[in-house]
C-alpha cells in the first residue's frame, strides 16, 4: 500500500461565532490550519489517536497507522455476523482504545463500549448499556466518570431525542441534557457524530455531514439544554474526530469521501 503525505498550505482563520442572535458570548478568534492528510481505508466513522499511532475507525474494523509517516502498522477486523456491527468514535487512555458501539441501523437501540488492547489491537473488555436511550455515538473520559452521546435520527425516530448523559464511574447517570433545537437543525436529521474534550478543557462537537467543529458549554443542571456557544469551519465533513493527548491543540479527523485522516491545528489568537 503505498502512503501519501499531503503538504496543505491553506489557512482557514475564522471567527468562532455566536450560535444565534443574543446566544452565549464573544469566544475570540480562533484558527483552523489544516496540515497534512493521510490516506486511510477505514475511513468511516473516526478516529482516535495516543502518543505514536492513531487509529482509524470503520463499522467492524479499526487500522493503527504511526503518526509520523501515516504507514499502517496493524488493526482488527470483525466478522459480518459477529458481535461488533456499527462502531462510532474512539479515544485512547491509559492503552486502551474506547470506541462507542451501537446495533444502528436495528431497532430497538442497543449500546455497549468496546474496548482494545492497543499494543494487540485485540478485544479485552466491554461495558454494556442498560436501557441505553438511543445509539451511542461517542464517549469521552470526564474527571472520574464519563460523557456519552445518544442519538437518534430522522430515518428512525426524532433527532431531538438526542441526550449527552453523563456517568460516574460506576456508571450511574448523574445528568442527561438536550441539544439545543437550532444545533439540532444543522444535524440535517442526524445527529452529534463526535464529541471531545479540547482546548482549555472545553467541550467541542461535529455533526454528521457539515464541516463545522461546533463548541458547546454543559449546564450545571442535572437536566437542561447544552448551550450552543460558537462555531468553527474546518476542512472534514462531521463525523468523529480526536485531539492529540500532546496537548499541541492538534486535530485528528477524517473525510469519509476520500477516505482520508486529516491533520489540523486549532489555535486561539491573542
Amino acid at each position: 500500500m503505498i502512503h501519501r503525505l499531503l503538504a496543505f498550505s491553506a489557512t482557514a482563520t475564522c471567527l468562532l461565532f455566536p450560535a444565534g442572535k443574543a446566544r452565549g458570548e464573544d469566544h475570540g478568534t480562533w484558527q483552523h490550519t489544516e496540515l497534512r492528510r493521510f490516506p486511510a481505508a477505514e475511513a468511516h466513522q473516526g478516529v482516535a489517536v495516543d502518543g505514536e499511532h492513531f487509529y482509524v475507525i470503520s463499522n467492524r474494523e479499526i487500522g493503527k497507522y504511526r503518526k509520523s509517516d501515516g504507514h499502517r502498522v496493524s488493526g482488527w477486523k470483525g466478522a459480518e455476523d459477529g458481535p461488533i456491527q456499527h462502531l462510532n468514535s474512539g479515544i485512547v487512555s491509559s492503552g486502551r482504545l474506547f470506541v462507542a458501539h451501537s446495533n444502528f441501523p436495528k431497532q430497538p437501540s442497543e449500546s455497549s463500549l468496546e474496548i482494545w488492547d492497543t499494543k494487540t489491537m485485540e478485544p479485552v473488555d466491554r461495558h454494556v448499556f442498560t436501557d441505553a436511550p438511543g445509539s451511542l455515538t461517542w464517549i469521552v473520559p470526564e474527571g472520574e466518570g464519563w460523557l456519552a452521546c445518544f442519538a437518534h435520527y430522522r430515518s428512525h425516530s426524532d433527532p431531538a431525542k438526542s441526550r449527552v448523559v453523563r456517568y460516574d464511574r460506576e456508571w450511574r447517570v448523574r445528568a442527561t441534557w438536550s441539544f439545543p433545537s437550532a444545533l439540532i437543525e444543522r444535524f440535517a436529521g442526524s445527529s452529534s457524530s463526535g464529541g471531545a474534550l479540547g482546548p482549555e478543557g472545553r467541550l467541542f462537537l461535529t455533526g454528521h455531514d457539515a464541516k463545522e467543529l461546533y463548541l458547546v458549554a454543559l449546564p450545571d443542571t442535572p437536566e437542561g439544554e447544552i448551550k450552543w456557544e460558537t462555531t468553527l469551519p474546518i476542512s472534514s465533513e462531521g463525523q468523529a474526530f480526536a485531539w492529540d493527548p500532546d496537548a499541541s491543540r492538534t486535530l485528528y479527523s477524517i473525510s469519509r469521501k476520500h477516505r482520508e485522516v486529516i491533520v489540523s491545528k486549532v489555535l486561539r489568537l491573542p
